[in-house]
């Protein structure tokens, strides 16, 4: 099963519709596809010390949320490193804040805090050259962007870089999402979930590995994840009439992720495969 042009592709959907359920569906259909997590992103630049990674860290430090400009750093870094966005610059490089760990060869790292601060601060136009980046259309530059864009604002400052070009919608009713995660319990230590509704714990209560006791998280509570959808909703509704507007937005509806998953796949199937 081949792509005939590169999907780039974001999952929108209120907390507990299963947006990691379809990600993971997806991956496993379609090999061609990788996931590019924001979070994953600034982990990685954390740890290997790249001067982005250390510009991010003493900002975390400070209290401070990390801003857009640098989530757009660190995904134009990562595309620019597997070759997936270029310019029309004659050098064909794109300035970024390089991670020391890619061992990439054909971008210009910034090298101290003057150079990462004016690289952040400076407009689209000025990085790599005379003209915007230019984003990979062959099939192999195919990704799921995970954590990023959750906003209008952040949508349009994406557009400078990456144009996503399928924005899924995914939608099921407030209260079968409740009743949902009303029955999620978790094992803390190692993450495991399970569900008193459709995969029960062997002893109620308690891992089925260790033995040890499950807790349910603070936001699964109904009047926190209620609160919790709101935000969602006043945030979520102008992203999704962004990509209305550009044409890419695509809505799909179902009471569980097994409805859900056959329709994403063969939407997915009629716009990128061969």
């Amino acid at each position: 099963m081949r792509f005939r042009k590169a999907a780039r592709v974001i999952l929108v959907g209120a907390p507990g519709v299963g947006k990691g359920t379809q990600s993971e569906r997806l991956l496993q259909r379609f090999p061609q596809l990788s996931s590019i997590s924001s979070g994953d992103l600034l982990r990685h630049n954390v740890k290997e010390r790249t001067p982005l990674g250390i510009k991010v860290e003493s900002t975390m430090k400070a209290g401070g949320l990390v801003s857009d400009d640098l989530i757009l750093r660190l995904i134009s870094n990562e595309l620019n490193h597997r070759g997936w966005l270029f310019s029309g610059h004659p050098s064909g490089r794109i300035m970024t804040l390089a991670s020391s760990g890619t061992g990439a060869t054909d971008t210009q790292s910034l090298d101290d805090d003057a150079d990462v601060a004016a690289f952040i601060s400076s407009p689209v136009h000025a990085r790599g050259g005379s003209v915007e980046p230019q984003t990979s259309e062959d099939p192999s530059a195919s990704f799921l962007l995970d954590g990023f864009p959750r906003t209008a604002i952040q949508a349009n400052r994406l557009d400078e870089i990456v144009p996503i070009n399928l924005a899924v919608s995914i939608k099921t009713p407030i209260d079968v999402i409740i009743e949902r995660i009303s029955g999620r319990w978790v094992h803390e230590a190692s993450g495991r979930v399970y569900n008193t509704t459709f995969n029960k714990p062997k002893v109620a209560g308690f891992d089925d590995f260790t033995g040890e006791p499950l807790v349910r998280r603070a936001d699964d509570h109904e009047d926190v994840y209620r609160a919790r959808f709101r935000k969602f909703q006043e945030t979520s509704e102008p992203l999704l009439e962004h990509y209305a507007r550009k044409g890419v937005l695509w809505e799909v509806e179902g009471m569980s992720s097994d409805e859900i998953s056959p329709k994403l796949i063969r939407e997915f199937e009629r716009r990128f495969v061969e």
